[in-house]
This record gives structure tokens, sequence and C-alpha cells, in this order.
């Protein structure tokens, strides 16, 4: 997994690299600006053909120093670059008017303020090197714009943000002051440095990115600051799983989970988990119903078994069942329905086994008087942003706020607080899936950019990752990578199959994925 920083820790790395002697803030805006460079080339090789028109804006803090090297370098190609400085020169920081001054020495500095935006002179490039990640407030200035910077053809304008589009908080990905006059630069292209931040991936922060690169500035290497006490560390950008081929052992070895289902005709959730769970890798997979839905789950199930749990008494055949010790992975909610779930919870959850809730039984957990006394640190709670404001009100409500001031609250936050309230893992679903721990450990699985999954906007696309999951919990898989595994297979089966998917067809897509990992 690669790290991925909220802005105050990205200023505390480099001001530990600084304070080390092993670089200056000099360096680091030359090689920064230098990354932009190489960034915009990358993208767009047509622009490395001079002579070309550049508009850099450049703020009254160092991510404004970073647009003044680029300016330089740019005018170093033969570009012709107009350059717009919001603020006064003198009271830039030292490391800003230096590279400041270096540009004036050879290339003319416009001022203006919130009332005057300037518009550029048929630019092939925009550079928005405002505010960046250290942007707190509402962006108060008519964002910087082209001719019709989101065209991208015809001659028209590439916007290119350094480190984060101006007006975007850097931690939550949200919009500081949106609805109440906030706005934001669109980029085509956002350039960032070390590491990409939270608010990239975060919430709105892809839409506004447009694509994302992230440049090494040499920091890697250098000292980091010591985490504070209490201070929740870096989230983590979940990459590919390793770990999951098997290795021979019969079927108990890789572990029994049981799927609970719903009544006549709502069984097609459940079945969507159970298959999740056997492609995934679960030695045996159980799906346990009523006695009337029996005919039903068998004429579409072969590979998965079927229990019946009767009638009044379901409670105790569920418990009768988990006397089984080798049924070690429990998944309630896809298709049970609220009353039968807030039924057999209590059993469920006593029999102390790792356990997926999902769905209805993320409904009927709400509305229990004390939600989490029974729960405990093998389970796994998924909720979408419905669930999770029926479970976590106040912290539902506090990030439905509107984002005043950065750093802004956001769904890391959010998942973070409620997985030390529930004492367990919480995986809030999305295109930003966040997955927390109940110690603070985090990651995200972001589909966004070049992993966008649009397609698992379907039905049953939720019951089938918490099949994942229960698979992986029955393979022996703590709950936080059991997780995280989950949702990053999850969004590449839905990228591997592409356009038209359903539910059905995610598990299908795990053989080719698996040998793929294998290598």
């Amino acid at each position: 997994m690669t790290e991925i920083l909220t802005s105050a820790q990205m200023r505390a790395i480099e001001s530990a690299a600084i304070v080390s002697g092993a670089v200056t803030g000099l360096e680091l805006m030359e090689r920064a600006g230098r990354g932009v460079l190489e960034a915009v080339l990358a993208e767009w090789p047509a622009l490395a053909a001079a002579p070309r028109r550049g508009a850099v804006f450049c703020g009254p803090g160092n991510n404004g120093g970073d647009g003044f090297v680029l300016a330089r370098l740019l005018r170093q190609r033969g570009w012709e670059v107009e350059l717009f400085l919001y603020g006064d020169p003198a009271a830039l920081p030292p490391d800003a008017r230096a590279n400041c001054t270096r540009w004036r020495g050879m290339g003319e500095l416009t001022r203006f303020d919130d009332r005057d935006v300037p518009r550029p002179s048929k630019p092939d490039l925009i550079v928005d090197a405002l505010f960046g990640t250290g942007l707190t407030r509402p962006l108060s200035l008519a964002p910087p714009a082209g001719r019709d910077p989101r065209a991208g053809a015809g001659g028209s304008p590439v916007v290119v943000a350094v480190d984060v589009p101006s007006g975007l908080c850097a931690d939550s990905g949200r919009v500081l002051g949106a609805g109440a006059g906030g706005a934001c630069v669109r980029a085509d292209l956002t350039v960032t440095f070390h590491r990409a931040k939270c608010g990239h991936y975060l919430a709105e922060g892809p839409e506004w990115c447009g694509k994302l690169a992230v440049h090494d500035i040499g920091l890697a290497a250098l000292p980091r600051p010591a985490a504070g006490t209490g201070e929740a560390g870096p989230c983590r950008l979940i990459g590919p799983p390793a770990g999951l081929a098997k290795r021979g052992g019969h079927k108990y070895r890789h572990g029994h989970a049981l799927v609970l289902s719903g009544g006549v005709g709502r069984g097609g959730a459940a079945r969507l988990a159970a298959r999740g769970a056997l492609r995934i890798g679960a030695g045996l997979v159980t799906l346990a119903c009523p006695p009337a839905a029996l005919v039903e789950n068998a004429a579409r199930l072969d590979a998965i078994m079927l229990r019946p749990l009767k009638g009044q008494g379901e409670a105790a055949a569920l418990a009768g069942l988990l006397e089984d010790a080798r049924i070690n992975a429990l998944c309630l909610g896809p298709g049970m329905g609220v009353a039968r779930a807030a039924a057999l919870l209590p059993v469920a959850l006593g029999a102390q086994r790792a356990t997926v809730l999902d769905a209805d039984a993320l409904t009927a957990l709400a509305g229990e008087a004390s939600p989490f006394a029974r729960l405990h640190g093998a389970c796994i709670l998924t909720p979408h942003a419905g669930e999770f404001a029926r479970l976590f009100p106040d912290i539902a409500e506090r990030l439905a706020a509107p984002a005043s001031r950065g750093p802004a609250y956001s769904r890391l936050d959010a998942a973070r607080d409620a997985a030390a309230r529930a004492g367990c893992t919480v995986l809030l679903k999305g295109p930003d899936t966040v997955i927390a721990a109940p110690g603070g450990e985090a990651a995200l699985n972001a589909a966004a950019y070049d992993r966008a999954a649009p397609w698992l906007a379907t039905a049953g696309a939720g019951d089938v990752l918490a099949g994942f999951i229960a698979g992986l919990l029955a393979r022996g898989l703590d709950p936080f990578p059991a997780a995280a595994a989950a949702a990053w297979l999850h969004v590449e089966a839905a990228r591997s199959f592409g356009p038209g998917l359903i539910a059905e067809d995610l598990p299908e897509r795990l053989p080719a994925l698996f040998r793929a990992l294998e290598g």
C-alpha cells in the first residue's frame, strides 16, 4: 500500500527534511517547479514545441513560489509567459520571494486582487499556483480560466493545478464554501509532490483534479518527523493484495463461511454474497434460509450448500448450526429483512466468529438501544452512506455539514471515528471506499482516475463485496486486511469486465485476477 497524506503531514515531512540540513526549501521549490514542467510535457508532448503561450497565476505562499519556478523554466524554453500574482511581492515567504526576484529579472509581473482577476491573452497553458494545500478558507476570487479551459481541443488552453486545485480542501476533497460562494479551479491535470494527498481521492477531489501526477522531489530517503502521541498515521492507498494463492490442503483448511438468506423471493442478495465468498477461496460456503426458500435456492446453487433455519425457532436453529466450530465466518444482512436480521443478530454476534454485517443487518443494528454493545473485534461493518447515517447519525451530520474551513471533516475522519466507536473495522462504501480499524489504521480504495469503475453502481454489487470479505475471513485473514483486499478485488473485477457489468459478473472475474496476481 502507498501512503497518502494530509496537508499537515506533508508540511511536517518537508519541515523535518529542511531542519535536518539534507535539503533547502529553495531546492524543494526548484524540484517542484521542474516536476510540474515534466508532468505537463509528458501529458501533452505537443507543448514541447515552442513558441507557446503560458499564463501562471501565483499565490501569496510557497505554492506561488513553485509557480515562479515554472514560469522561469517555461520562459527559458522560449515560451511567452504572463505571470499574475495575487497579493504583495514583499509579503511572500523567503523562498517564494527569492524565486519572484529571479522571475522579475526576466519577465513582468501583474498584481491582482479578489475584485479584478485578469484574463490572460490566448494561452496554451494556464497554471494554478495560487493556494495549493495551504488554503483553509473558501476561495474568494473567481477561478482563473482561459477561453474554455475544459474543452481540451480547438486551441483552448489546458489548466494545470500545482499540488491541489485552489479552492479544494487537500484533506477532504471537498470544495471549501461550496454552496455559499466558494469556488474551485477545475484542472485538466494536477501535479503534486512526494505523495498524493487525501483530498486528491476523497469526495469531489478526482472531479476537480482532472488527472493526477505525483512527482518525486527527493523526500523519501530523508528524515521524517516522529508521530505525536495519539496522532493518526498516514492513510494508505490500497494496492494489489499478496498471499491469496492457495498452497494445498483440504477444503476445511480454507474455512467455512455461512451466509444467512432472506425468505422466498428474497434470496438473490445472499446468493450473490455466497457466490462471492466461494469464488474468493473459502473452502466451503453454506447458505442458511427459511425452509420454504430451500427449493428456490437449490434451483440456483450447486457448490454452495443449503441449511434450513426453521420457523419460530430460527434463532435456536442458528445457534445449533454454529455449534460446528468449523464454521469460522458469517455474513448477515443481504436480503434478510430487517426484522429477521434483528432476531438473529444476538445469536450470530454471540458466537464470536468473524462476522460481516451488511445491508439489513446494519439497519437492524442501528435500531437497537445500544447498537455497538455486542460487537467484537472480529466484526466488519460495511455501510453505504444511508446505512452509515443510521448507525452514526452525529458523525454523518458532521460529515454532511458545509465545509466552511479547512481542513474540513472528511470521509476518512468519519470512518476512523466510527470504527473507534464501534470497536471494530468499518468499511464506508463509495467510489472512495474508506476502511478503518478501531486503533486508527485506515486505508482508501479509490475507484478514481485510471481505476474508475462506474459500472459498480449496479444492484447487488455491495452484496458481492460482503461475500468477498466473508470468504477472506473464512480463509483466515484478519478483518482489516480482509476488507482491504476484498475492496481492491471488487474494483478490479469491475474494471476487467467493463461496461454492461451486473453483480453476477463480479465473482466470475476473480479467477483471471488471481492468475494475474500470482504472475
